[in-house]
């Protein structure tokens, strides 16, 4: 800690980071000599893991429960890292959730889904980003949302999940203006991730032939991994600085292809 009670690391919060792309970036951010914040949701012993990786790298890291889709949390968050370190430089916000669906069963769906993931996927980074706003504006800082190819092509876990995606890329077009000129807001977007997050829905199996086909549908005849998701994102959260209001999509060019390809 520098004199004043200022860190003399850039500080960062992450979001959902017990596991896969959230564990990712931690990591990451802490390789390149940030202090972390890392939070998660119900998966304890996964947010002490990677706040454990982080601190590996020779950084302070500390792992904290936050609910995002509650307010309250998400201002207690900030603090956490503020009164820790003295400020906050980065904020990447990686916590979300689905619930799977068939997208040609419209029945599949109830409001109380919609709701339960626009909290979480909108509402949830809308208030880390305000309750981070103070900080970041004092600090030329940075937010990086995690968002998806789903924002884009209408295809994913579900049709709630898309349209909250879908949301959550105007909503970093809006906030890049927002809190222009002091901070920059971008989103990445990554398509189909080497992740556990297909899990839930697919057997093994199953899993292992939806990441062949995706393979295969891709220009670039492979999956992405969460390592290469955490590249873009410190590309934004440390450099680009002419950069803001930029959605980048990572997926090996799935994106590329045409009709239904996932």
């Amino acid at each position: 800690m520098a004199a004043g009670g200022k860190s003399t690391r850039k500080v960062a919060i992450v979001t959902g980071a017990s596991s896969g792309i959230g564990a990712a970036i931690a990591v990451a951010l802490a390789r390149a000599g940030c202090n972390l914040l890392v939070t998660y949701s119900g998966n304890k012993d996964g947010g002490e893991a990677t706040a454990l990786s982080c601190r590996e790298q020779n950084v302070e890291a500390h792992a904290i429960a936050c609910n995002i889709a509650r307010d309250e949390d998400c201002r207690q968050a900030v603090a956490d890292a503020v009164n820790r370190w003295g400020q906050l430089d980065i904020l990447v916000n990686n916590a979300g959730t689905t619930r799977f669906a068939d997208a040609s069963d419209l029945e599949a769906l109830e409001a109380a889904d919609f709701e339960q993931i626009f909290a979480v996927n909108v509402t949830g980074c809308y208030q880390m980003t305000r309750a981070a706003s103070a900080g970041l504006k004092r600090s030329g800082g940075a937010v990086v949302n995690i968002s998806s190819h789903s924002g884009f092509s209408g295809i994913g876990s579900s049709i709630a999940y898309a349209a909250s995606k879908g949301a959550l890329n105007t909503l970093t077009l809006s906030l890049a203006r927002s809190l222009a000129p002091e901070v920059r807001v971008n989103a990445v977007c990554p398509g189909f991730v080497d992740t556990n997050w297909m899990a839930p829905k697919l057997s093994g199996a199953e899993l292992n032939a939806f990441k062949a086909k995706t393979a295969h549908i891709a220009p670039l005849q492979r999956i992405v991994s969460p390592e290469e998701v955490a590249e873009a994102t410190l590309w934004f959260a440390l450099g680009g600085s002419s950069i803001t209001g930029q959605l980048l999509v990572v997926d090996g060019g799935t994106h590329l292809t045409t009709g239904a390809p996932l």
